[in-house]
């Protein structure tokens, strides 16, 4: 086995990192082609809705959709553990965007996409509500108007 192992004849990763930029760069040519792709089909389907509003369909376009299953993000209680550890770990009030931020980073999610980051966020904030409701967290505005959040003194 050992004798079909060919070793490297340099000292540097220069190929390696060579190898690993042009695989990176086809990768983001590739999403950028299936988000055209996506934007191009989405123009097609409104092309299709308006012609069959012109031939006078007048049934439900949503209602005629195939379901999607639904995609669970986070198991039952998952969401609000994840928030009180981050609170807990915090040394000073965080935003609603950040509490995301951190969620995405502790489960080893890319919290640069920001269409993760933006659903996320719409999470935590429901989740946060339903915390303050219950006296779990301490939420205020900022001068700007956004919530900063903490863990409840009490909990």
């Amino acid at each position: 086995m050992a004798d079909t192992i060919k070793l490297a004849r340099t000292a540097t990763y220069e190929h390696t990192i060579s190898g690993l930029l042009t695989k990176r760069a086809d990768l983001f040519n590739e999403a950028q082609r299936i988000r055209d792709r996506l934007a191009e089909i989405k123009n097609d389907i409104g092309a299709l809705d308006r012609v069959l509003g012109t031939l006078g369909y007048t049934g439900n376009l949503d209602a005629e959709m195939p379901r999607q299953k639904r995609q669970v993000l986070f198991g039952p209680g998952e969401l609000t553990r994840a928030i009180l550890d981050v609170l807990r770990d915090a040394t000073e009030p965080m935003a609603t965007r950040e509490i995301a931020r951190a969620i995405l980073a502790v489960n080893e999610q890319d919290p640069r996409d920001r269409r993760l980051l933006t659903e996320h966020t719409r999470r935590v904030s429901k989740a946060l509500r339903i915390l303050k409701r219950h006296g779990a967290v301490v939420g205020a505005g900022d001068k700007g108007g956004n919530m900063l959040w903490e863990k409840s003194r009490k909990s």
